[in-house]
């Protein structure tokens, strides 16, 4: 995280993806359904991963996929632009 980084709460966090698409300037793109239900589609026709999320008390989003996998981020604000962070601490801008 930067200094920079305003974190999301739980309400902010819903407000920007509940029901909405967010797309990345890689071209993939998540979804998030109502419901729970996710998506996430690769750039370049890479395919979809399907699964479910679920957004915690402190703002942060964990996805349970249905291969097994899964993953927790965190969305931050950062001079006007939303921006995900992996568990990795990798950040990756959304585009307006």
């Amino acid at each position: 995280m930067r200094s920079s980084d305003t974190v999301l709460d739980r309400g902010a966090v819903s407000e920007l993806i509940d029901g909405n698409t967010l797309t990345f300037f890689d071209d993939g793109q998540s979804k998030f359904s109502a419901g729970g239900a996710y998506s996430y589609t690769y750039a370049n026709g890479g395919g979809t991963a399907f699964g479910r999320y679920d957004v915690a008390e402190d703002g942060t989003v964990c996805i349970a996929y249905r291969n097994g996998f899964g993953r927790c981020d965190r969305y931050v604000e950062n001079a006007g632009r939303f921006v995900m962070l992996t568990e990795k601490g990798e950040r990756f801008p959304i585009r307006p």
